[in-house]
């Protein structure tokens, strides 16, 4: 079993709970955010602590946290703390590496749209534009703004209320909805790294809200304690809605492949041999018959 190295995190220095933070807490969703002054400067910056919170109503929250070197603000905060209007732009692959080139802090009064060769398009509730390239966007109200600190690295809570939304449509699928794969969104992690929600990143998970599961208390002592199987095998496994019944597994205690297996004189290796052979099933996605065969043990 790994150690575990617990930390007080009153011990760090900002700049080093910073860096744990953001490696762990991640991926992250990124917000490019474009607000305006009083006086009609565009900005445009991305920000990772961002996610969606609400949908009725359908609230967005990011942070332009204090910088920790200098303790300043950003001036995405100066801007909708004076006009509670932002354009919140999601990221995706094809606009990463001008959605980085935004980040520079340029001067006040700078236009990160010119600076990063994004298209500047009107908005058509808001005074903010938004990103054309971006697959979606969304133009927003300031419902409120929380500060969680007035020190150097003090996040700034901007809840943002979706009055209008744009979809580029060769992000939808047939049906007219969203499709993930054609989304290839990106999200932040630790340090300088990126993930790309894309190819074999992707991956579905039936939600346990449609049905529910047996859960992995249910499952056999011996499954528990299996070296084969692991934490997400279980997982899956205990999703199932029912266990095995009596009839399939009297079934499939007569096949050759079961037979052989119980015919081994070792238990543990017998164990091992059974979940090797439930986990061909589980791959197959076939769990009812993963369960009928765990179950051939007692």
């Amino acid at each position: 079993m790994s150690q575990i190295k617990s930390i007080d995190p009153k011990t760090l220095s900002v700049p080093e709970l910073h860096q744990l933070l953001l490696s762990a807490v991640a991926p992250r969703p990124i917000a490019l955010a474009s607000t305006i002054d009083a006086e009609g400067n565009v900005n445009l910056s991305p920000f990772s602590f961002f996610n969606v919170f609400s949908a009725n109503p359908p609230i967005l929250i990011f942070s332009p946290s204090r910088r920790g070197r200098d303790n300043t603000t950003k001036h995405t905060f100066e801007n909708v703390k004076e006009t509670k209007e932002v354009v919140i732009n999601i990221a995706n692959h094809a606009i990463v590496e001008q959605m980085s080139l935004s980040s520079t802090e340029y001067d006040d009064k700078v236009n990160e749209f010119v600076k990063a060769g994004f298209t500047q398009v009107p908005s058509e509730t808001v005074k903010p534009p938004r990103v054309g390239e971006a697959p979606v966007s969304f133009e927003c109200t300031v419902d409120k703004i929380i500060e969680l600190g007035a020190d150097g690295g003090a996040g700034n809570l901007v809840i943002s209320r979706v009055q209008h939304i744009h979809v580029q449509t060769v992000y939808l699928n047939h049906a007219g909805k969203l499709d993930t794969k054609k989304l290839d969104l990106v999200a932040r992690m630790g340090e300088s790294w990126y993930c790309r929600a894309s190819g074999d990143a992707l991956f579905e998970i039936p939600k346990p809200i449609f049905n529910k599961g047996i859960g992995v208390d249910q499952l056999p002592k011996h499954v528990l304690e299996s070296t084969v199987l692991t934490g997400n095998h279980l997982g899956r496994l205990g999703n199932m809605e029912y266990l095995a019944s009596a009839e399939s597994v009297k079934t499939l205690l007569e096949s050759r492949e079961i037979k052989d297996i119980l015919k081994e004189g070792n238990a543990l290796e017998k164990q091992k041999q059974l979940h090797k052979y439930a986990l061909t099933a589980i791959e197959k996605n076939d769990l009812k018959k993963a369960l009928c065969i765990l179950s051939c043990l007692v």
